[in-house]
């Protein structure tokens, strides 16, 4: 099977560099409607849907292989080598932060920067971390994710979005969260809340944009603070927002702090 078929891979734009947008638990490519086309006359835009997830093909699911993130790692270096031109920029959201890391990781120097939205190497608070929740909290979630995914999906989805006065964002993503096969987003869930990537994000060279919102109760402030203080070339910008997808409800926001970060790579800022 070929990769665009399996992970459901869209290109639009032209430039010098290419952005690969990687989306978060429960989403698809289309929750970057509201960022990416921002970018498409600067630079080759690829979009696509982690297996398992969107359109991309069910049947490639395996189990085992996305036991970790390190098989969607995987995943995304096929797609860097077939789509990549240029300079690669990584585009993630969420729990495609550390995706992307990993990535990196796997492979050095292929990666020009990572944009990182909401990102978190581990949801667990430690004696000297803050995550944002106990490990209790998180057995607690999980329990009733695996127990009534469908009412699960409706509660967390607003609270994971957040965005008060923009209801239509809250049920898109409600919406996507049920549409989402119940037994796929079950361990998902469980391999991105339950995994700790702090020792492979520190000391990361790569350049890296960190967008994190002023309120988000899935990636609190402390956690962007905590990878701007371990990433050696990162920069942190904190986007004036409510909820986890400021890619969604603060768009502008993000293409402006986006825009200087990128400049490098098209030789201007993007308009």
């Amino acid at each position: 099977m070929g990769l665009r078929q399996r992970n459901n891979i869209r290109v639009e734009g032209s430039g010098p560099a290419t952005l690969i947008f990687s989306h978060g638990f429960g989403c698809d490519q289309t929750m970057w409607r509201y960022l990416y086309r921002h970018f498409t006359d600067h630079f080759r835009v690829v979009m696509y849907d982690l297996v398992g997830a969107g359109q991309s093909d069910l049947g490639d699911y395996d189990s085992e292989k996305y036991a970790s993130l390190i098989g969607y790692a995987q995943d995304l270096n096929e797609i860097i080598d077939e789509y990549g031109v240029g300079p690669v920029i990584l585009v993630s959201h969420s729990v495609s932060s550390m995706i992307s890391a990993l990535a990196d990781r796997l492979h050095p120097g292929r990666i020009a920067a990572h944009v990182m939205v909401g990102p978190s190497p581990c949801y667990i608070d430690t004696d000297d971390y803050v995550g944002g929740f106990t490990l209790n909290d998180i057995h607690s979630l999980l329990e009733t994710l695996d127990s009534n995914y469908l009412g699960w999906s409706s509660t967390m989805a607003p609270v994971i979005m957040g965005a008060p006065g923009q209801p239509a964002l809250s049920e898109e993503l409600t919406n996507s969260f049920c549409r989402t096969e119940p037994e796929i987003a079950k361990q998902f869930a469980r391999v991105t809340f339950m995994s700790d990537n702090r020792t492979d994000i520190a000391g990361l060279a790569t350049p890296t944009l960190i967008l994190q919102s002023t309120e988000d109760l899935i990636a609190p402030v402390a956690v962007g603070e905590y990878l701007h203080a371990v990433l050696p070339e990162s920069t942190l910008c904190i986007v004036p927002n409510v909820g986890h997808c400021p890619h969604m409800s603060a768009p502008s926001a993000c293409s402006e702090a986006m825009d200087i970060f990128l400049a490098p790579w098209i030789g201007a800022h993007a308009s």
